[in-house]
């Protein structure tokens, strides 16, 4: 509890309160704000940067791509045509995003990207979660468990979202692998996509059924685990099979609270303060300010073992959307 604690008030500081008005016209500055995803991660993402418009006293527009790269090629290009002063967005593609967001910086618009990116010097801000870090948190919890509990020996199946996207999924899924390498008696016996709780529900029944022997399974997102978890409950499975997640949300909190031992631990991004950063840098681009490049922040791992850390962060949650 303390470790977490300590976290989040090292968090605190990074952000700088300034105000959006334009010094000689008195306008107020607009920035769009772009998810990909409706999920809590990127709901909280909504959250920060609402909290952050709020103080800056800048206009906050908001929209959903929905994962599909046509309507964020439409959502820029509308962004472009209204004018906008800033486009904070976590962007599909590294490659395929490329190209609406440089004519948005060619049309004068600062460029923010979080979570995910895109290749070349487009962006003046990126905010991220260290990807890798937060598949090998989560793998080295796994690690420890087969060691100490199942005495090094393991069939594991994983649950990723590198079809969504490429680059955060295969970061996130090597972050796990690694931590596994040197461990003889683990298998990786099942790989495949399902980044939203109904499809994992399903693609991990299905995974139990063909692997009976299965007892770890990995989820690279939140709704990877979510469906895992259920999926794990569903087979009757509970009690032998045991899941490792990545991302957070208060259900998954609640899943490590659970007297089933199904989740063991997850390592959680930290949303609303991403959100919050990256619409505080497009402020500060805008008035000019010297703003890093990258803004990288860590995961957080919570675990059943700690069941007063998982506690803080349900409180430490309530506070943020109430």
């Amino acid at each position: 509890m303390k470790r977490y604690g300590a976290i989040l008030l090292s968090i605190a500081l990074l952000l700088l309160a300034g105000c959006g008005r334009d010094a000689e016209t008195g306008s107020t500055a607009r920035i769009a704000g772009m998810v990909f995803q409706e999920d809590q991660f990127f709901r909280l993402v909504l959250f920060g940067m609402r909290d952050a418009a709020t103080k800056a006293e800048v206009e906050l527009l908001e929209a959903n791509s929905n994962s599909r790269p046509d309507r964020e090629i439409q959502l820029v290009n509308t962004y472009i045509a209204q004018g906008v002063d800033a486009i904070v967005i976590s962007p599909l593609s590294a490659r395929a995003s490329v190209s609406a967001l440089q004519r948005a910086r060619d049309a004068g618009i600062v460029v923010i990207t979080y979570n995910t990116t895109i290749e070349g010097d487009v962006p003046a801000v990126f905010v991220e979660s260290d990807q890798y870090q937060l598949g090998a948190s989560s793998g080295q919890a796994a690690r420890a468990y087969i060691e100490e509990r199942l005495g090094g020996r393991a069939d594991v199946a994983i649950v990723t979202f590198i079809s969504q996207a490429p680059e955060q999924g295969h970061q996130r899924t090597d972050g796990f692998k690694d931590q596994l390498t040197g461990l003889p008696g683990v298998r990786i016996v099942a790989e495949q996509d399902a980044w939203m709780a109904e499809q994992a529900v399903k693609k991990v029944g299905d995974m139990l059924t063909a692997n009976p022997a299965i007892e770890i399974i990995w989820a690279a997102n939140e709704g990877g685990t979510v469906g895992a978890v259920m999926a794990v409950k569903n087979s009757g499975n509970a009690g032998r099979v045991v899941v490792f997640g990545t991302d957070m949300s208060a259900q998954l909190a609640n899943f490590l609270l659970d007297d089933d031992g199904v989740l063991q631990a997850a390592t959680g991004q930290r949303p609303f303060e991403i959100g919050s950063i990256a619409v505080d840098a497009a402020v500060r681009v805008l008035r000019g300010d010297s703003v890093a490049s990258t803004i990288a922040l860590e995961g957080v791992l919570l675990s059943r073992d700690d069941p007063d850390g998982v506690l803080a962060y349900k409180s430490h949650l309530a506070s943020l959307t109430d």
